[in-house]
């Protein structure tokens, strides 16, 4: 059977637009997609740039409908959407916001047979560019991931956005772009089928690698840009590395352990607070544990990260080494069948992630105390 026979693919959206300012041209792009676009937003987001995407369509001689997104990227939310879709004969969905926004857009444009377009406001995932979408139950636990035959038509970034941002989201993209090299050399060494739907190519596993080198390079300069409200250079580096490179990376490299212990943290209702790419960290930490990676390796990832503002600690997600049954759900629900912590190049099992996270905090613990760092608190208490 055709179908059986391996293939390697990269997937990527048809553009990605990024530079200060690349707001006021969203409407001279989305023209280009389609003649009847719906915005989708929050009411946070609407009321900070709704005037602004408006006046980007003047011009263009198309009327944009507003439709409120309602804040959870689940089953729910997005069928509602793709009723909305139908009844104003859209034929394009333009998201802007986070990455549940446009995870949102994504699966109703599918469904309803349209077009999408992800206008992401802050830097603090790869979600925009895949041909995917992390679906979640009401109450915020992961449920699935929801594959799409093709990616956005259009990804359009506005660093001023992200630098005008809390410095929190650009730090937790940090955290989930990281990720991205680790999963996917580890996809590689493995074989496994990747988010595209192939094994690895050269092509995702070189990209995955190239958003870890940026980041190492310009985080810490990009985040003192983000402090101060200002583009430089090294911001535009990290946007572009947090969104389009570990988006490629991640989605044609393949995911493994840290991902789906995210997942699997979901299922920990003191972990809701945080932001994706904060519960990513900790389980990029406990996937270099369970790979038994260096020491030296993982003092440096976690002293840089934690430097950066990212959680190194249970203790900073709001558990605890003595949270048995919490870590015991973790574990759980991050080595259930199809799962990609099945993407290691070995077998895991949930003692295994279980005993990854304990044995965590005392291992962060003591490299940030030989670090000088100071001592972990409930991550929530700091923001």
């Amino acid at each position: 059977m055709s179908s059986e026979i391996p293939i390697r693919t990269v997937l990527s959206p048809g553009r990605y637009v990024q530079g200060k300012g690349a707001l006021a041209r969203l409407g001279e792009f989305v023209a280009q997609i389609g003649e009847s676009p719906l915005l989708l937003a929050d009411d946070f987001v609407w009321d900070l740039l709704g005037e602004r995407l408006t006046t980007s369509f003047t011009g263009v001689e198309v009327e944009v409908p507003r439709e409120r997104f309602n804040g959870v990227a689940s089953s729910g939310e997005i069928d509602r959407l793709v009723e909305v879709i139908k009844t104003s004969g859209s034929d394009v969905i333009v998201a802007v916001g986070g990455g549940s926004t446009i995870d949102a857009a994504k699966a109703a444009g599918f469904l309803a047979g349209i077009r999408w377009v992800s206008v992401p406001t802050v830097a603090s995932t790869d979600a925009p560019t895949s041909a995917l979408a992390v679906v979640y139950t009401e109450a915020g636990e992961f449920e699935e991931y929801r594959f799409f035959p093709r990616n956005p038509d259009l990804v359009l970034i506005d660093s001023q956005l992200v630098a005008d941002a809390p410095a929190r989201f650009l730090v937790a993209g940090f955290g989930d772009a990281l990720a991205t090299w680790l999963e996917a050399r580890a996809t590689s060494r493995s074989n496994s089928t990747t988010m595209a739907g192939g094994l690895p190519t050269q092509t995702g596993t070189a990209l995955a690698k190239l958003s870890w080198d940026v980041l190492w390079e310009n985080a810490p300069t990009a985040l003192d840009a983000v402090e101060d409200g200002v583009v430089t250079p090294a911001l535009d580096r990290a946007i572009e590395a947090n969104t389009l490179l570990s988006g490629l990376g991640f989605e044609s490299g393949g995911l493994a352990a840290a991902h789906a212990i995210h997942n699997g943290l979901t299922a920990a209702p003191q972990t809701h607070g945080l932001q994706h790419g904060e519960k990513v960290n900790i389980g990029s930490i406990a996937q270099l544990i369970l790979e038994g990676a260096p020491e030296e390796e993982i003092r440096d990832f976690i002293v840089f990260t934690t430097k950066l503002g990212l959680p190194t600690t249970l203790t900073e997600i709001g558990l605890g080494t003595d949270d048995k049954h919490e870590l015991r759900l973790i574990a759980e629900a991050a080595t259930v069948p199809g799962e990609t912590i099945h993407n290691m190049p070995f077998a895991v099992t949930a003692d295994d992630v279980i005993a990854a996270l304990t044995s965590l905090e005392r291992l962060s613990r003591r490299i940030r105390s030989e670090a000088g760092l100071p001592e972990p608190i409930k991550y929530h208490a700091k923001h």
